[in-house]
């Protein structure tokens, strides 16, 4: 019978024993698991006093934990394996080195070393993988950066878009599933102007360049351009709405959403009629703005067409197709006449009416689902947001590849840029709004909490560079639009 050599024993007796390590770790995270699966089962099926959006928002955290220890375990698993193999190679050369044993000291030495060097990588690995689980319970400090200045309530349904006036005086519009439109006065929050024009749900508002003129697109098919008067109130001093109670993520019912008639009084100003209708689509009307000068105008619809128009005439010049799904939002260059489209189809195209003789277009691809919105920003930049929770930011002179890319948790809707500091402002179907800059980066999470911001999905946002109280406003489906101040300074600081 075969005698097993000192060494080969020693070798066998370890194996054993990094073997029986390796399956009482795996089964002690098999037990964390079935503890955590316990747990959420009785989480689900008890009758817990938390209420169902409560409940469902711990589940969620409880399966972010677990995939987070699942990932660690992995990575402990891949670490341990590479501690083996470099200790099997180790003694290997402890047998072979200049034809002779190194001794049992030098060999635990050398691997002591070694071992200690991925001991030390497991723990910055670890370290770095539960920073992600931490940091998504750290209070931001962005909520001293942002604040909640004015919220402008009084539609009786969810508000699609928000917009700010670029002549004096400086109002707000926003556009409503209510079929109408209403003007605010910024500092007061009360309603100017009511719009009552359409027979469908108001999916846009712009305001002409040089004019008190309004432009609306609409679910009737059309697009209307109607005047406006309006007289700023005196001033009232603003509440103060900067109190919070952290970032509690708690669910607002229908009944304590805000009141339907809100400021609109009685005796607010209305417009029942337009300056002139656009009336060449065949399908909704999401989407309207107006090229740089305010002559002309271009519409978005979901009949996969853009349509651009003569302001004075009402005539159709031209109809932009090519797109394979309904279009989701268009956008003028402030300075050029350049237009861009998005869509369901997953692009979005550039079109060119700088040379009167050539009407370019260029697809653009680079989404893996619906387009929501593309805008231009200062310069060559075209900012593009997706329900692939992707926002990509594309230089006009090379469009074959973005150069940033932002990752999100939840689809974006119509995105706005700051032009003159170069921040994004990313509306999400969750009822975050986050502030990203051009590279990337992300700056801050506007406060959201059972006092603050948004109830329901957050549709649109607007910055206002130059009003001294407002300069960034958002609308939602919680039939409100809030405006907020951030400060622009200590955010760039910040970062």
């Amino acid at each position: 019978m075969p005698i097993e050599s000192g060494s080969c024993a020693s070798a066998r007796q370890a194996k054993q024993k990094r073997k029986s390590h390796s399956l009482s770790i795996r089964r002690t995270n098999s037990s964390e698991q079935e503890r955590a699966g316990l747990q959420r089962d009785m989480l689900e099926g008890q009758d817990s006093k938390l209420p169902s959006s409560v409940r469902n928002t711990l589940l969620e955290l409880f399966g972010q934990i677990e995939r987070e220890f699942e990932n660690l375990y992995i990575e402990n698993l891949e670490l341990r394996r590479e501690i083996d193999t470099l200790n099997e190679r180790l003694a290997a050369e402890g047998q072979t080195i200049d034809g002779a044993e190194l001794s049992k000291g030098q060999l635990k030495t050398k691997a002591s070393h070694s071992t200690s060097q991925l001991s030390q990588k497991l723990k910055t690995t670890y370290k770095a993988s539960t920073s992600k689980i931490v940091s998504s319970f750290k209070t931001t400090t962005s909520r001293a950066i942002c604040q909640l200045v004015k919220e402008y309530i009084g539609h009786r349904d969810g508000i699609w878009d928000v917009s700010v006036a670029k002549t004096q005086p400086v109002v707000l519009g926003t556009a409503s599933a209510d079929h109408t439109a209403l003007l605010w006065s910024i500092e007061t929050g009360k309603c100017l102007v009511k719009y009552v024009g359409h027979v469908g749900s108001v999916n846009s508002i712009k305001f002409h360049p040089t004019e008190q003129v309004a432009l609306t697109a609409s679910g009737d098919q059309t697009a209307h351009i109607w005047r406006y008067i309006v007289q700023l109130p005196t001033p009232q001093p603003t509440a103060d709405c900067n109190q919070m109670s952290g970032e509690d993520e708690v669910e607002i019912s229908d009944k304590d959403e805000p009141d339907g008639d809100g400021d609109v009084s009685s005796d607010c100003p209305t417009v029942r009629a337009p300056l002139t209708s656009l009336k060449s689509h065949q399908g909704v009307v999401i989407a309207a703005d107006w090229l740089v000068g305010g002559k002309q105008a271009v519409t978005a619809s979901w009949d996969r067409t853009a349509n651009l128009y003569d302001v004075e005439t009402s005539e159709l010049v031209h109809s932009l197709t090519g797109h394979d799904q309904e279009l989701t939002h268009c956008c003028t260059h402030p300075t050029q006449r350049l237009v861009v489209t998005s869509s369901r189809d997953t692009t979005f195209r550039l079109w060119d009416f700088r040379d009167p003789s050539i009407h370019s277009v260029n697809v653009f691809q680079g989404h893996t689902d619906t387009v929501t919105s593309a805008v231009f920003t200062v310069g060559d930049n075209v900012v593009s947001g997706s329900d692939d929770r992707t926002v990509k930011v594309w230089d006009l002179k090379n469009m074959r590849s973005p150069i940033a890319t932002i990752r999100t948790d939840s689809a974006v809707n119509r995105i706005n840029v700051c032009v003159g500091q170069r921040i994004i402002a990313l509306p999400h179907d969750n009822r975050q709004v986050r502030l990203f800059d051009m590279s990337g980066v992300r700056l801050a999470r506007l406060p959201r909490s059972n006092r603050q911001g948004h109830r329901r999905m957050v549709c649109c946002s607007a910055w206002s560079e130059d009003h001294p109280i407002c300069n960034l406003f958002t609308c939602g489906f919680d039939r409100q639009a809030i405006g907020w101040n951030i400060n622009i300074p200590a955010l760039l600081q910040e970062k």
